[in-house]
């Protein structure tokens, strides 16, 4: 897999990739797509196609996850992230906080597995659903 790092401060952004990694990084969690929308109307968005198009181009540039579980975006907060590596979440079922990290060992494990299968990825997500520390003592 690539290892190169992207730049969150991309100036080549369009008006709508702009205005929807504005909304999402004024997030404290991840958004729907439909709640993007609802957010940027105000700001020219129109239908549900224009924020799914600027989120496909932001996720595939790296600035941005979708987190399947949750079938939400949010912004990338690592900027040393790389799109094409391993990159894991985990999500409280509480509080619904996100932390995102990414570990160089689990990469270099999982390149290894596909390799010995014959298998080439080009990405990799891994979500672990629970409790934080804080949800947890409350119950």
């Amino acid at each position: 897999m690539n290892k190169a790092s992207h730049d969150h401060s991309d100036a080549s952004l369009t008006k709508n990739q702009t205005l929807v990694m504005q909304a999402l990084e004024g997030a404290d969690q991840p958004l729907s797509a439909y709640t993007i929308l609802d957010q940027l109307r105000g700001r020219g968005f129109r239908a549900p196609q224009q924020v799914y198009r600027a989120l496909d181009k932001l996720v595939e540039i790296g600035m941005v996850h979708r987190l399947e579980s949750l079938n939400a975006f949010l912004a990338c907060r690592n900027p040393s992230c790389d799109p094409h590596t391993t990159v894991a979440f985990t999500i409280c079922y509480g509080c619904n906080h996100v932390s995102e990290f990414s570990d160089r060992t689990l990469t270099s494990r999982l390149d290894s597995f596909a390799s010995s299968i014959d298998f080439t990825p080009t990405k990799s997500t891994i979500e672990l659903g629970g409790y934080c520390a804080e949800c947890r003592d409350a119950q």
